[in-house]
């Protein structure tokens, strides 16, 4: 059996479930609003969690590398230990923000996930100490061993970010199924005057929000994991993703609040006798 098949049975595992729930409620301390923004990357556009983690990796990845190395590099490699033990915080709260957001099979698999990656910070820590005692060959063989179970956590990660797309743009591909030019959507009066309506081009699903004689409108799944964004509501000049609470700005798609941190593409309308046309916008 492959590796990756190993850990979609990991996904399939309900015993995981208990550890799952106590996770959320940990995450359930992290304060909404800017704070749960900046660990999911909204600012940044793409998640903070990939650009964190390199941190401790790297520093880890540094130690060992010097302990291979011939002469003396002690104090280097030490420093590069702990200054990986710092950073870890920042990276597991990031982690643990977007893993919060995701669904079920991805939260079995980030909970072994995070194990790994507690057992492995734990190894850097015993390999600091015994550093600091002048253990040099113990703190060699536990830096060695740490870099290892991380390894292996890394590859856990990779599983979700990529095999599940956690933390991709779900909607990215949408754009290229649009058929270019304009397209009719129909009667302006059928659509809900401050409310938002769903309708499809062609199959893409389409999310318009009507203002008396005035119409936006996106593409309307969520980028985050994609949900149908027309289930969701409309607030204050945004639509809100129905599954986790994503707002996006209706006029120009972009994110207001996460999970999400990829914006929605945005349409361009006309009402042409009474009825709404819309086209991909095209960036100037």
């Amino acid at each position: 059996m492959r590796f990756g098949e190993d850990i979609r049975a990991i996904e399939r595992d309900e015993r995981l479930d208990p550890a799952v729930s106590r996770l959320k409620r940990l995450a359930g301390f992290i304060p909404a609003g800017k704070v749960r923004d900046a660990l999911h990357g909204v600012q940044l556009g793409h998640p903070t969690h990939p650009i964190l983690v390199q941190l401790p990796i790297g520093t880890w990845m540094a130690a060992v590398l010097l302990d291979m190395l011939p002469g003396d590099h002690r104090r280097s490699a030490h420093a590069l230990v702990n200054a990986g033990l710092l950073t870890t915080l920042p990276a597991v709260v990031s982690g643990l923000a977007d893993w919060s957001q995701q669904h079920e099979r991805q939260q079995r698999v980030g909970v072994v996930h995070a194990a790994a990656n507690g057992v492995g910070t734990l190894l850097f820590g015993a390999s600091s100490l015994a550093r600091a005692r002048g253990r040099e060959g113990w703190g060699r063989f536990l830096a060695l061993t740490g870099v290892g179970v991380v390894g292996l956590s890394g590859s856990l990660g990779g599983h979700m970010a990529y095999y599940r797309a956690a933390g991709a743009n779900s909607a990215d591909y949408l754009a290229d199924l649009v058929p270019d030019g304009w397209h009719d959507l129909g009667p302006l009066d059928g659509f809900t005057d401050g409310g938002i309506d769903g309708r499809d081009v062609d199959g893409v699903p389409v999310v318009v929000a009507r203002t008396g004689d005035s119409v936006s409108a996106v593409l309307g799944t969520c980028p985050h994991m994609g949900a149908p964004l027309a289930e969701g509501e409309r607030v204050d000049g945004c639509v809100r993703c129905p599954w986790h609470g994503s707002e996006f700005r209706l006029d120009d798609g972009t994110v207001v609040h996460g999970p999400a941190t990829a914006s929605v593409e945005t349409m361009d309308t006309s009402t042409v006798e009474g009825r709404v046309m819309v086209r991909l916008h095209a960036p100037e």
